[in-house]
């Protein structure tokens, strides 16, 4: 039966013909016929319904093919069209620009005018005062790049007074409101004086102008006080002539000044090795001063007891006076070595600290050259990094090692003064007692000849 089954499938039964089976083969055979039968019925009337629809079918391809040869007539107009009104386009600029003549390189002129002015003007301090200036120089520029505009003659004389008056303001010392960002990021409305087109200035500080942003700072770092000083004279004054540092380049010299370092900072380009240089320059100065005034106090005792030797009093040669008179009795040749043992005990006294001092000066140019050595490292370190394209990189280092060969060699120069000096008191006190001990000698030896 399963069999039968597959067979009634393959000779196109509909499914609810096989869905029953067959109890024999007369069964099998009148459901064959039936299905046979309601196929055949179904595809008759299929193939009416293709006839009917054929005529429809016909009459949309005429159609489409009706609206395709309209088109294709519209396109050959719209060409024709399209070429006539290329050739007159052609004609009339043709006759624009030869009736244009000279007035195409006026334009051409006021185009490359208004854009210089456009630079000058977004980079002057002036545009803190005419803001709009440049949003319609710009439109003007645009208009005039192109070869279908003209300029208007208001339009002309419109640049010429932005350009007059640029040169007008740029003679003139003005005050008027705006907003400042103070250094510590702060806005604040002030009245600001604005110098030509040098410079604006508020309480007695440089002010910037920014282009990117159209703000007004106030410089982190103000230049050295003999610039400033003279600004609060400057913004109070109603008349007259009043004298004020300006920066001729607008801004650039005002800028160097500014990031030039002070001398705090220059020390600090030292780091460690500097800053031991002038720890040794302190110490070298206080040794040296006070040597100086231990040195000096001794010099007047010495010649107070100049003017008194019977009387040996607690200073240098008071004590070689008073050998000389324990001593009065002996030979001069015993007398000349106690004497001379005197004078050995009191010359370490005057040249305390003295060796100090020298070395001092010895070592300080010697670190200066230690930190030069070490700067050149950091900065041939850096080269082999990053390479010689950018100095910034290299610049600490650079500064490290000037900075310490300076530091050196101010902290050698005084303090080799300083030791000549304090050395040629204490030497001089040494020749005092020399001197002193050879007329107390030449006094001796006289005495025990005439005995």
């Amino acid at each position: 039966m399963k069999f039968l089954g597959a067979v009634a499938l393959s000779m196109g039964l509909s499914a609810p013909a096989i869905a029953a089976e067959a109890v024999n083969l007369d069964e099998l055979l009148r459901q064959v016929e039936t299905g046979r039968v309601k196929d055949a019925q179904e595809a008759q009337e299929r193939l009416a319904e293709f006839r009917a629809d054929r005529s429809s079918q016909q009459q949309k391809l005429a159609n489409m093919r009706a609206e395709k040869t309209r088109q294709e007539n519209l396109s050959a107009q719209l060409e024709t069209t399209f070429e006539a009104n290329d050739v007159e386009i052609f004609e009339l600029e043709a006759a624009l620009q030869e009736r244009l003549g000279d007035l195409k390189e006026l334009f051409g002129v006021l185009q490359q005018a208004s854009g210089d002015a456009i630079g000058q003007f977004s980079n002057s301090i002036t545009q803190v005062q005419y803001p709009d200036r440049t949003a319609w120089l710009t439109e003007f520029a645009a208009k005039m790049g192109q070869t279908t505009r003209m300029a208007s003659l208001d339009e002309i004389e419109r640049l010429w007074f932005e350009i007059q008056r640029e040169m007008t303001e740029t003679g003139k010392v003005v005050e008027f409101p705006t907003t400042v960002v103070t250094s510590t990021g702060e806005e604040v409305e002030k009245t600001v004086t604005r110098i030509g087109a040098f410079n604006l200035v508020a309480d007695g500080k440089y002010l910037e102008y920014l282009p990117e942003t159209g703000r007004v700072l106030e410089l982190q770092r103000q230049p050295q006080a003999r610039y400033t000083k003279r600004l609060g004279d400057f913004e109070g004054a109603s008349s007259g002539y009043t004298p004020v540092a300006i920066d001729p380049t607008r801004g650039q010299l005002l800028g160097l000044l500014v990031q030039s370092p002070s001398l705090s900072e220059r020390i600090a380009q030292g780091k460690e090795v500097g800053w031991v240089i002038i720890v040794l320059g302190i110490i070298g100065v206080a040794i040296a001063v006070w040597r100086w005034l231990v040195l000096t106090g001794i010099g007047s005792k010495v010649r107070a007891q100049i003017k008194n030797p019977q009387n040996p009093g607690n200073n240098p040669l008071g004590r070689v006076l008073k050998v000389y008179h324990d001593h009065k009795g002996d030979d001069v040749e015993a007398l000349e070595l106690r004497l001379g043992e005197a004078i050995l005990r009191e010359t370490p006294k005057f040249q305390s600290m003295l060796p100090m001092l020298k070395i001092i000066s010895v070592v300080a140019p010697l670190l200066g050259l230690l930190g030069t050595v070490t700067g050149m490292i950091v900065t041939f370190q850096a080269i082999t990094l990053y390479g010689a394209g950018d100095p910034k990189l290299m610049a600490g280092g650079i500064s490290t090692a000037l900075m310490t060969t300076v530091l050196g060699l101010v902290v050698a120069i005084p303090t080799v003064f300083l030791h000549t000096l304090v050395s040629g008191q204490a030497r001089k006190l040494t020749q005092i007692l020399q001197e002193e001990s050879a007329g107390l000698l030449a006094e001796q030896a006289e005495a025990q000849r005439g005995a």
